[in-house]
């Protein structure tokens, strides 16, 4: 007897598995069939997505993860140890000297120091080493449909999966990431992967999960579309010789230039051009406050990881490579 034809289709894709029910654990979700409907709309076929989501399994781990208090309430003293080490540094080193030749071309082309591409991948991954063991659609349907508090955010996320899964034509039961659905040597969402991710070396393929060519022409992307200047400083250390804290809680994007500020009482340490806009930032060290003040390029790095600490440790990450592989 002949198989029936969506049978024959999911078999094609790789999304019926002997043994496995095509009835999952998100199967008789209403919220499934309205990421369906959106996915459908940008043309993915509806058997093919609902079939893919029949197979999607619900993690506990994963919703426990994300329950963790998040290593960014941490002070900066503590936060700053679990990247900025001996290790990662070296082996950022190694990293630069592997992929030299892609590294300057793509910093050539975008401005963006290979030294700071090199530092995202090695904070986020250990330069590729760890990337995530989830498979990503697990992870994302885990915290559209399980995890109320996030829950929109998660659902776009798993509607762009669906997309960037059809489209690319790879197996999407092979695709891991982090338990919340980052993939690859830069942890992309599935909608920075759409929107930003590149094919650097030409084979027609957007592969950011083995391809570190890819990897690092697409971070270095993200960070031009985010308004990288090419040369222009990232942060400079600072004084403060006020007492108010409001001076602090304008968020991460400048709104003040640096005279601005300096008539505040929040000078820079060394010389700097007065109409640069920047952002104040006081982070807890371990011998008192540390003082910065945050220039464009900073804040283009905090919108890779929405977190000042972040941004800081991948730049002094950064800086530390230049200077041991210059031999300093």
């Amino acid at each position: 007897m002949a198989l029936p034809v969506h049978i024959i289709f999911w078999v094609a894709f790789g999304l019926l598995i002997p043994g496995m029910s095509l009835g999952g654990e998100y199967s008789e979700r209403p919220e499934r069939e309205k990421v369906i409907a959106n996915a459908v709309e940008q043309g993915v076929d509806r058997e093919w997505a609902a079939a893919l989501l029949d197979q999607a399994e619900r993690k506990q781990s994963i919703l426990d993860a994300i329950s963790r208090p998040a290593e960014k309430t941490k002070p900066w003293y503590d936060y700053r140890k679990i990247f900025l080490t001996d290790k990662r540094a070296q082996e950022g080193v190694v990293f630069l000297q592997q992929h030299a030749e892609t590294l300057a071309e793509v910093s050539d082309k975008t401005g963006v120091p290979a030294s700071v591409i090199t530092a995202i991948i090695g904070v986020e991954t250990f330069y590729g080493r760890i990337t995530g063991s989830y498979r990503v659609v697990d992870a994302l349907a885990t915290l559209a449909f399980d995890y109320p508090k996030r829950s929109p955010f998660f659902t776009r996320e798993l509607e762009n999966f669906l997309v960037l899964a059809y489209e690319s034509g790879k197996d999407p039961l092979t695709l891991k990431g982090s338990y919340a659905g980052a993939m690859g040597y830069g942890q992309f969402m599935p909608s920075s992967y759409r929107a930003y991710a590149v094919d650097h070396d030409g084979d027609g393929l957007v592969d950011i999960w083995t391809n570190a060519d890819d990897a690092i022409a697409s971070v270095a992307n993200y960070f031009l579309r985010h308004g990288w200047q090419s040369g222009a400083e990232v942060i400079v250390p600072a004084n403060y010789d006020g007492v108010s804290s409001e001076l602090f809680e304008g968020g991460l994007k400048p709104k003040m230039t640096v005279g601005e500020l300096a008539e505040q009482g929040f000078a820079p340490r060394s010389s700097t051009d007065v109409s640069l806009m920047a952002t104040p930032l006081r982070l807890e060290g371990e011998e008192g406050y540390e003082y910065w003040l945050c220039l464009d390029n900073f804040y283009v790095i905090t919108r890779y990881n929405h977190s000042a600490m972040y941004a800081l440790s991948v730049w002094q990450l950064s800086q530390e490579i230049e200077s041991l592989a210059a031999g300093d």
